[in-house]
């Protein structure tokens, strides 16, 4: 029997504190449940420059202030946030989850993975992510609009972007970088009939703007083009260490197969986001973490009672309501607290005196 010491215990321990991870624990913790999220920093969604694609949140809003703003309210509606990187997790004899991190433990009665995944960086010489080098072709090819573009990568997905992009503008290189083209004859065919070059020569060296931008790349034939900027497309290392740790079923391409709801194969775990299938994007993302822990609450959830429960049990009783925590109550009170309207005095010149009789 695993011994659990000091751990702590919550019902819901979200590992990954990305998009998908904090509105899985945002709805938790609104629904009810003492919800945990246990992150090790950094991630994909930090590193953006700008915040693309979301409703409501301007352009000028970086990764790193959205994902702060997110924890910030997820710990209003009462979730911890601990910063730590879970390295270890196995199943109790009660059906629960232990999880052990480099700093602390934590015991759950369901755990979501949100841990998202690595991209392959190209070697360098490479230009700053956000200033010229982007992964989300969907996030950015519309600050592309008519400018320069290059794609890197051998592979079908290399070939199949740099067809893509050519709805964005009409300059799309692609750099194979010294290496051979991967992507199949019918492939080359198809990309050979788009207005696209393949260079095939090494970058050398990089050219950058005076605001930090990509400007040109050289290349070892002499030659310099203009970009600015582009996709590497090198492919992706999911981090499904923790998942397969609890024998959760890998898709073939290193995703971690869930249903509609985020269920893994293994009962009570959850995985949410860049890990599982579709599409890598934080509005997405967030929709997987909503659906995760809606589901999640309609397991845990106290009430209503089945009927075969209330025959063998009797009704409930007034004492056993509301079917809360101390810590989400407590939270509560003090999210209703801060938001109540400021109760008016009256004014000196609104009380009656004797003159007004």
């Amino acid at each position: 029997m695993t011994e659990i010491g000091d751990a702590e215990e919550y019902e819901v321990v979200v590992v990954g504190g990305g998009p998908a991870g904090l509105q899985t624990a945002l709805y938790t913790a609104r629904l009810g449940h003492d919800t945990a999220v246990v992150d090790r920093g950094g991630g994909r969604a930090a590193m953006m420059v700008d915040t693309h694609n979301v409703i409501g949140v301007t352009e000028d809003v970086s990764g790193n202030e959205f994902l702060r703003t997110a924890q910030e309210q997820v710990e209003e509606y009462g979730a911890d946030v601990h910063r730590d990187l879970v390295t270890e997790v196995t199943r109790l004899d009660d059906g629960r989850f232990h999880l052990v991190g480099n700093d602390g433990e934590f015991v759950a009665d369901r755990v979501v993975f949100g841990v998202g995944f690595n991209d392959e960086r190209p070697k360098p010489p490479l230009p700053r992510t956000g200033k010229g080098l982007h992964y989300c072709l969907h996030c950015d090819a519309y600050m592309f609009i008519d400018r320069p573009v290059f794609v890197m990568g051998t592979g079908e997905a290399a070939a199949h972007v740099a067809m893509i992009m050519l709805n964005f503008t009409d300059e799309v290189d692609v750099l194979l970088r010294g290496e051979q083209r991967e992507w199949s004859d019918e492939t080359d065919e198809r990309l050979r009939a788009h207005p696209v070059d393949v260079v095939e020569e090494e970058i050398t060296g990089m050219r950058k703007s005076d605001d930090g931008w990509l400007e040109a790349f050289e290349f070892d034939d002499g030659t310099v083009r203009n970009y600015r900027g582009g996709f590497p497309m090198y492919g992706s290392n999911y981090n499904t260490n923790l998942a397969e740790q609890l024998g959760c079923e890998i898709n073939d391409d290193g995703t971690v197969a869930v249903a509609e709801d985020g269920e893994t194969s293994v009962e009570g775990v959850y995985a949410v986001g860049d890990i599982t299938p579709g599409h890598n994007q934080i509005p997405v993302a967030m929709g997987k973490g909503a659906q995760a822990g809606i589901a999640i609450h309609y397991e845990l959830r106290e009430f209503p009672r089945s009927l075969e429960d209330v025959r063998e049990n009797g009704p409930v009783g007034a004492d056993e309501v509301p079917g809360l925590g101390a810590r989400i109550r407590a939270a509560a009170e003090e999210f209703e607290e801060a938001r109540a309207p400021p109760i008016e005095s009256a004014s000196p010149e609104a009380e009656p005196t004797a003159d007004d009789d």
